[in-house]
């Protein structure tokens, strides 16, 4: 089950309007940017996608740890995704 744009709390920006997916693959040294709702969603999807539990439930737990806990220095990708799976360590 993906994680997609209804089930997200937080505004967000959005760059594609025709629908077309501008993230995919694997997480990687590019910056990550908390209001961009495309990146958001690819960063919650392969966080569900590399744990037992994806429901939208645990997609918005991910939303909410990025927008309070997630540091505002510049971050890439990478570096997100591996803070994120450390916390959600920490809360399981």
């Amino acid at each position: 089950m993906a994680f997609s744009k209804e089930h997200l709390e937080g505004l967000y920006n959005w760059s594609s309007e025709n629908g077309t997916i501008t993230f995919d693959g694997q997480p990687s040294r590019r910056l990550f940017n908390r209001w961009n709702g495309e990146q958001v969603l690819f960063i919650i999807n392969l966080i569900l996608d590399s744990s037992e539990s994806s429901s939208i439930e645990q997609g918005r737990k991910i939303e909410r740890l990025i927008i309070n806990k997630l540091p505002f220095e510049s971050s890439s990708e990478l570096t997100v995704f591996n803070w994120l799976q450390k916390e959600i360590m920490v809360q399981a």
